[in-house]
């Protein structure tokens, strides 16, 4: 598997397996940008916030962007997620991931929803 298809693989997860999935693939000092009204969260924040945790039941991916420098891969895509309880959720994302040792870990993820 090439580490694009791991990190392919890693942001489903993220979308799909919840907090306790998406604390262990976090690297320490992380920043994730949400719509509003989550905003900016960093470090202990992440977890805290109630829609970090929230489990998306499907999720498709379009418009896949990898790129990668050393131990630095950046993901940008078009996301289609759905839960039982909400309309689709459709939104532009990017995700950085930084290469500790070995293990990837996501540093930055960001959405912008589409209207």
């Amino acid at each position: 598997m090439t580490d694009e298809d791991t990190l392919w693989a890693m942001e489903e997860r993220f979308w799909t397996e919840g907090a306790d999935s998406a604390r262990s693939m976090t690297a320490k000092g992380a920043v994730l940008v949400f719509p509003y009204p989550v905003g900016i969260l960093r470090g202990n924040d992440i977890w805290r916030e109630s829609q970090v945790a929230q489990r998306w039941r499907t999720v498709a991916f379009s418009e896949h962007c990898f790129t990668s420098e050393k131990d630095v891969a950046i993901l940008a895509y078009h996301v289609s997620a759905e839960r039982d309880d909400t309309p689709i959720y459709e939104a532009l994302c990017t995700s950085s991931y930084l290469n500790d040792n070995g293990t990837w870990r996501r540093m930055v993820h960001q959405q912008t929803p589409l209207s």
